[in-house]
């Protein structure tokens, strides 16, 4: 959620981020709607205040006539508030659901584009391997070796499912093992938390009202959870509604299995388990203060690219334009690792900073020197998307025989193996 003020005062600083990421919001009509709530409450009161006054007044009049007058005149007033209430009440949730649909703020460094073929390319690392055999598809190497069963995931679950068994689970637990370490080590806090939410929680992190279709909603009317899509919405609403010391930056891991919808694509990237409705992820979640929120960033972006640095697999580090932006964001990076069955680069990791858009609406805040309170700023960025890694990992580290070297990082957890 953005600063109310800003809107009220600098519409036009607002009208430039709805620009500027392609999107289709009436702000003139939110900014009417917001003159006419106010107008609807100044009126609620006025009328609130006459009855307080007229209330009193009423047994200090000796006049049986002129008493009974003025508690007619008040029933009238009263029915007149109920209804205002009524429209208050109603032009309010419209004004709500609209300010919640407006984006956060553009970082001066975020690119501008319409759509993600306006991202920019700044660091290329590693080259991609040369074969002198036939390149095998992961899920190939996969259902060869009897790691993935996709036939199987569809026939109890349906499409974008599947079963990984053997080696390649154990490879996923090397990589888990890998990488909680060596973020522990970097100060981050691991936590496992829970993977149905409240409806606060998808609103308060920005997944509400934008993203709602792309989220599994679990006997509504009844138990009204959400499936979380990632770890970002339970591990950032941990501290909602709380003062929180930021004096040094809040290093949080979440580890979780993420569900999605993929609503809108169909047809696409049906092949394999790189695009699926469940699939397990390591999300860092970082509060900073807001001026340290650029350095974080900075910071977490490294991490990410340390540890596929350390996998051994080529990657690109992407600016991801202002029409390829979610609303939350004000900037972020993407990591893109090369997949050589696909001879192209497929997004593995991203990192955003959300500055206060999510904190205004969970309500995290933290005390200035001043002795004020401001809001905490939330960063938050993917280190592993375990499918999308072993992908990455078999395709580039696959062998003629359809065996796959296992990155020299992960083996002394996979007990000293080399191949699997």
């Amino acid at each position: 959620m953005i600063d109310i003020k800003i809107l009220r005062t600098n519409p036009s600083l607002v009208l430039e981020s709805i620009q500027k990421r392609n999107l289709k919001i009436d702000l003139d009509a939110l900014l009417r709607l917001d003159a006419e709530r106010l107008a609807i409450q100044q009126e609620l009161e006025n009328l609130q205040a006459e009855r307080n006054r007229v209330s009193k007044e009423i047994p200090t009049i000796s006049d049986a006539t002129k008493r009974q007058s003025k508690i007619s005149e008040m029933k009238v007033v009263g029915d007149r508030i109920k209804n205002i209430e009524t429209t208050l009440s109603e032009t309010d949730e419209a004004y709500k659901l609209g300010l919640a649909s407006l984006p956060n703020f553009l970082d001066p460094t975020t690119a501008i584009g319409a759509d993600d073929s306006g991202n920019v390319v700044e660091k290329t690392v590693g080259i991609p391997r040369s074969f002198d055999f036939p390149i095998k598809a992961h899920y190939e190497i996969g259902e060869a070796r009897g790691w993935i069963d996709i036939e199987k995931g569809a026939e109890v679950s349906g499409a974008r499912f599947w079963y990984l068994k053997g080696d390649l689970v154990l490879l996923q637990f090397a990589i888990i093992n890998y990488v909680m370490s060596e973020m522990v080590n970097q100060g981050f806090v691991p936590m496992i938390p829970p993977y149905l939410v409240r409806e606060p929680a998808m609103y308060g992190t920005g997944f509400f009202p934008a993203d709602r279709s792309q989220i599994y909603e679990v006997n509504p009317g009844e138990d009204d959870l959400f499936l979380i899509g990632t770890s970002e919405v339970p591990v950032t609403s941990y501290h909602s509604g709380e003062i929180v010391d930021v004096e040094n930056t809040i290093k949080y891991l979440g580890y979780s299995t993420c569900f999605r919808r993929e609503a809108g694509t169909y047809g696409k990237d049906m092949k394999g388990i790189l695009r699926g409705h469940q699939f397990d992820k390591i999300e860092m979640v970082c509060f900073a203060k807001p001026e340290d929120s650029h350095r974080v960033h900075d910071e977490m972006v490294a991490l990410e690219e340390s540890i596929w640095s350390s996998l051994g697999i080529p990657y690109h580090k992407l600016n991801v334009c202002s029409g390829d932006l979610g609303n939350p964001a004000m900037k972020k990076y993407d990591l893109e690792a090369w997949m050589p069955a696909q001879n192209q680069y497929r997004e593995v990791t991203s990192c955003s900073n959300v500055g206060s858009f999510q904190s205004r609406r969970l309500g995290i805040r933290y005390r200035k020197e001043d002795g004020n309170l401001d809001y905490v700023h939330t960063l938050n960025g993917t280190v592993i998307a375990f499918s999308r890694c072993l992908i990455a990992i078999m395709e580039n580290y696959q062998n003629e025989d359809m065996t796959v070297t296992i990155p020299e990082v992960l083996r002394p957890y996979m007990g000293g193996r080399e191949r699997i």
